[in-house]
């Protein structure tokens, strides 16, 4: 089975049990302040799964596309991927676990679905926990029992294994109960079973129960309005269907790695570590096209989504050394990710010229830093040989890694041509005590859960609504919305102008939307057809985005829009508007920084 026919074969199975089909969302979360990148199909659902009202109704299928960096140093084994699809489904208050397993049982194992041997099949339920209260889910285990699992691949597993949320330090959440198909690799011990490393069990879905809400004091209470969240892997599915051993075997990965075996003269299958290194290139460079290539996509940089995928990047240059390349070569493989997506993703297709130059100047300019590490090296080399125990001390080797961008590895190889060894332990424990601090950083910026956080985003979401159409007053209808971004502390909003802003202009923006914040509108909304909405004079940019119905949200006489919330109930709780940054963007597009107080 291709991956083009599991996912219309996922898509087709739900809408027969009434789900309604929902575009995926970019993977550059616009309002979510918590996460960097959109890591599961349910991340874009959120707002409907903690209660507000989905257009589509109560039943909805998708497939999304995802990012997950936390098992990066996995990559290059059997199943990890760094950028992964994940098709969905999800009931917002209407059924419950009897038909969430049961059709996860039925798509599975049903000859006109899937027709996998369910004697392969293991299952996981949750535990239960004596501390918090919250007793074992009997109920699922009961249902997989009737459905024919018998007992004995029937896992009771605790929270780690199986338990989500909730999004932040209270709201939704529930056990859940994964799926997990059985390679037939012989067993690590006795204790092998579900969720063991050894990969003889690959999870293939995940059936989360959100039927709790967990209070500020710790406890858990039984909510009356219940949602099932489910996500079944398209990469991973598609590797067992067809007997592959790993997911690099598949279609959507062989097109990739014949490019870079052309680049390194390299063929898989003579060198385990070589073959790793294969995987991370093909993974890291998919990432990065789709991250470039996305509705929302940004550049390589030194912050946020940017630093990440400048990271990706140049770990994938780093591994091409390790394969004997040292000139640019991601163009070419990129360009195979393209070409294996255009039909799925049609973006990408038409930011091809964007997403391949961006590749080639970070390669050029990762080549042009190492080329500074390397001359940084040779400085250091001459008093080190003067020294008695020929060692580069571990701060000097970090020092090349994070001034320079410099690979351990690479210095390593470097040292060893000169006689010289690293102190490789003195290393990782400044590149440990670097992370940590990172870390720290990042638990800062990205605090909390989405609950948490959701009032102050709410206000920044309705005040760029109020933003959007001042530009247009101010600037010209000519504006339109290329793109945001909301953290709990700014909002950011990309918009189609050529000129820079005058300091006149940024002010009378300003008091435009003070103005509008001051005279405490109502905020309404009404679910429509888009060409309904288009017909009543709302804004809607991003027409490949919007379901077959929409939410069209109104500011007073001031504002009206296509867009999917949240929103709050009246502008006067927003606060003071505040301009910090105009600046240009990309080409054509400017982009504003704004604070609320």
């Amino acid at each position: 089975m291709t991956g083009k026919e599991l996912r219309e074969k996922y898509i087709n199975f739900f809408v027969s049990k009434e789900h309604k089909q929902i575009s995926g969302k970019s993977l550059i979360p616009e309002n979510d302040p918590t996460v960097l990148f959109t890591t599961a199909g349910m991340h874009p659902l959120v707002p409907y799964l903690l209660g507000e009202e989905h257009p589509a109704g109560k039943r909805v299928v998708n497939f999304q596309k995802c990012i997950r960096t936390g098992d990066i140093d996995s990559v290059g084994d059997a199943t990890h991927l760094t950028f992964f699809e994940m098709l969905g489904n999800w009931s917002l208050g209407d059924y419950f676990k009897e038909e969430a397993l049961s059709w996860s049982h039925e798509f599975l194992t049903s000859k006109e679905w899937l027709g996998i041997n369910v004697d392969k099949l293991s299952v996981t339920v949750f535990e239960g926990e004596e501390e918090t209260g919250v007793p074992p889910d009997t109920e699922a285990k009961e249902i997989w029992k009737s459905l024919g699992i018998p007992e004995d691949r029937i896992y009771m597993l605790p929270r780690e294994d199986n338990w989500w949320g909730p999004a932040g330090e209270t709201g939704p959440c529930g056990p859940d109960s994964e799926m997990f198909f059985d390679v037939g690799k012989e067993a690590c011990s006795a204790a092998c079973k579900p969720g063991c490393s050894c990969g003889k069990y690959i999870e293939i879905w995940n059936d989360v129960f959100m039927q709790y809400n967990k209070k500020k004091d710790g406890s858990y209470e039984k909510m009356s309005r219940k949602c099932v969240d489910t996500g079944m892997g398209l990469e991973r599915t598609v590797a067992i269907l067809t007997g592959k051993k790993s997911v690099y075997d598949t279609e959507f990965f062989i097109p990739i790695i014949k490019k870079i075996e052309q680049a390194s003269g390299y063929s898989c299958g003579m060198d385990p570590d070589k073959d790793i290194s294969v995987r991370i290139i093909a993974d890291h460079v998919k990432t990065s096209v789709f991250i470039l290539g996305d509705e929302n996509g940004i550049k390589p940089s030194n912050v946020g989504q940017g630093y990440i995928l400048r990271r990706i990047l140049r770990r994938a240059i780093r591994h091409g050394r390790k394969l004997g390349i040292t000139g640019q070569f991601l163009s070419s493989p990129a360009s195979a990710v393209i070409e294996m997506y255009k039909d799925v993703y049609p973006q990408l297709l038409e930011k091809k010229d964007f997403v391949l130059k961006e590749i080639e100047v970070e390669e050029e300019r990762f080549i042009s830093t190492l080329a500074k590490g390397e001359a940084e090296f040779e400085k250091m080399v001459p008093n080190i040989l003067k020294g008695k125990e020929k060692i580069i001390p571990g701060r000097l080797a970090f020092k090349l890694y994070d001034t320079y961008g410099f690979p351990i590895e690479i210095t390593q190889e470097l040292a060893a041509e000169h006689s010289l060894t690293v102190d490789r332990e003195g290393f990782d424990e400044a590149l440990k005590k670097h992370q940590e601090l990172s870390k720290q950083g990042a638990d800062k910026i990205f605090k909390g859960g989405l609950a948490d956080s959701g009032e102050v985003t709410t206000k920044y979401h309705t005040a760029t609504h109020l933003l959007h159409e001042a530009l247009r007053k101010v600037l010209g209808e000519h504006v339109k919305q290329k793109g945001s971004n909301i953290t709990a502390e700014r909002l950011r909003f990309d918009f189609a102008h050529q000129e820079p802003m005058t300091p006149e202009e940024i002010k009378k923006v300003e008091d435009i939307v003070n103005q509008q914040i001051g005279s405490d509108h109502p905020v309404t909304m009404e679910v429509m057809t888009l060409g309904a909405a288009k017909e009543q004079g709302a804004i809607a940019f991003f027409e490949t985005k919007y379901e077959e119905k929409v939410k069209v949200y109104v500011i007073g006489d001031f504002s009206k829009e296509v867009c999917g919330g949240p929103h709050v109930d009246r502008t006067g709780v927003i606060g003071k508007f505040k301009i910090t940054k105009e600046q240009s963007s990309s080409a054509g597009v400017r982009r504003i920084r704004a604070e609320i107080e």
